[in-house]
């Protein structure tokens, strides 16, 4: 156990600021997802910013608060709340064709933690953040795949490829901002 996570757990002020830490990024999470535009495409999903603050999540939180964060958000999320894509709420949202790409984000905020290493070290959480998107847009356009029977080509031009340039961008800006926001959380 670090040093900061005993801390946490003897003092409730830590826990406090903890807990509204996480609380504060899910709500951010939840708002995200009306930062979107569709692509045209017939039943094609949205461009979002909520996969750049997934990846920022996962970049700046331990491995725990970053899944609990998602975890919370998904959950709001499957019980009816509108706080996926495009005010998308229900279990349905997340079994729909277009649904294991938000999904993922649970793989996301587990993976990418153990990925970037403690230390700040930007070419790593760069990297890292790229798996992300792989991650990311891979397992979405598999279950994407399954669900609409498409073969290999169709899928990787309809729910692979075309995310790709856009998510490295917000793979990389995530990446970049790790140190600001780090900043941001150290004051008291």
């Amino acid at each position: 156990m670090t040093n900061q996570q005993e801390n946490i757990l003897v003092n409730p002020v830590g826990k406090t600021k903890r807990l509204v830490t996480c609380s504060l990024f899910a709500a951010i999470l939840a708002i995200s997802a009306y930062f979107s535009f569709s692509l045209p495409l017939p039943g094609a999903p949205h461009i979002t910013m909520q996969n750049f603050f997934v990846f920022l999540i996962a970049l700046l939180f331990p491995l725990a608060d970053s899944f609990m964060i998602i975890l919370v958000w998904m959950l709001i999320g499957a019980v009816g709340l509108p706080v996926f894509i495009g005010g998308g709420a229900g279990f349905g949202y997340l079994i729909q064709p277009w649904g294991f790409y938000t999904v993922s984000f649970l793989i996301i905020a587990v993976v990418l933690p153990m990925l970037r290493g403690k230390n700040y070290n930007r070419i790593r959480f760069t990297i890292a953040a790229f798996i992300a998107v792989f991650i990311n847009d891979f397992v979405g356009m598999v279950y994407l795949m399954g669900m609409n029977h498409y073969d290999l080509t169709t899928a990787l031009s309809i729910g692979f490829l075309p995310f790709l340039p856009l998510d490295f961008l917000k793979a990389v800006a995530a990446a970049q901002l790790v140190p600001a926001f780090r900043r941001l959380q150290s004051i008291n």
